[in-house]
Formats: C-alpha cells, sequence, structure tokens
C-alpha cells in the first residue's frame, strides 16, 4: 500500500501533469514539423511540375516554329526552283524558236539564190 505525504502526491500530481505537458507539446511540434515538411514537398512538387510544363511548352513551341520555317524555306525553294526551270524551258524554247527561224531563213535564202541562179541561166541561155 502507498503511504505518502500529502505534499509529496502533491508533487508526484505536478511532475505528471508537467510531462503530460511536454508530451503534448512535443507531439504538437511534431506534427507542426511534419505538416510543415509535406506542405514544403507539395510546393516543391507543384514548382517543379510547372517548370516541366512550361520546359515541354517551350519545346513544342520552338519545334513548331522550326517545322514551320523548314516548311516555308522548302516551299520557297521549291518555287525558286520551279521558277527557274521555268526560265530555263522559256530560254531554250526561245534559242529553239531562233534556230528555227535562222533555218527558215538560211533555206528561203538558199532557194531565193538557187531560184535566181537558175533564172538567170535560163535568161541568159536563151
Amino acid at each position: 500500500m502507498y503511504k505518502c505525504v500529502h505534499f509529496q502526491c502533491f508533487y508526484l500530481v505536478v511532475v505528471v501533469v508537467e510531462v503530460e505537458v511536454v508530451v503534448v507539446v512535443v507531439v504538437v511540434v511534431v506534427v507542426v514539423v511534419v505538416v510543415v515538411v509535406v506542405v514544403v514537398v507539395v510546393v516543391v512538387v507543384v514548382v517543379v511540375v510547372v517548370v516541366v510544363v512550361v520546359v515541354v511548352v517551350v519545346v513544342v513551341v520552338v519545334v513548331v516554329v522550326v517545322v514551320v520555317v523548314v516548311v516555308v524555306v522548302v516551299v520557297v525553294e521549291v518555287e525558286v526552283v520551279v521558277v527557274v526551270v521555268v526560265v530555263v524551258v522559256v530560254e531554250v524554247v526561245v534559242v529553239v524558236v531562233v534556230v528555227v527561224v535562222v533555218v527558215v531563213v538560211v533555206v528561203v535564202v538558199v532557194v531565193v539564190v538557187v531560184v535566181v541562179v537558175v533564172v538567170v541561166e535560163v535568161v541568159v541561155v536563151e
């Protein structure tokens, strides 16, 4: 059985109450620290996700711009090639027409000269 003096019992009760207060304070501090750590982790994860999304969006925009520029350059180069081909074809046609005209003129001149020579011979012979 217990035999305790009132003062000692009172002292024991005070010690138990102080220990309970310390335990409650430690639990509250641990809970606060855990909540703060969780909030910090969540904020870091959100920031990382936002940064990754921004980087992905920037990369996609850059890729789209590069593709558009390449397509425009290729289309412009194709148009330039088409224009060059058309110019070359026109030059070839012009050269062919000039050659044909020159040949026709030469043939006509030769025929006229032959006819004139034949007529002159015929006239001279008669």
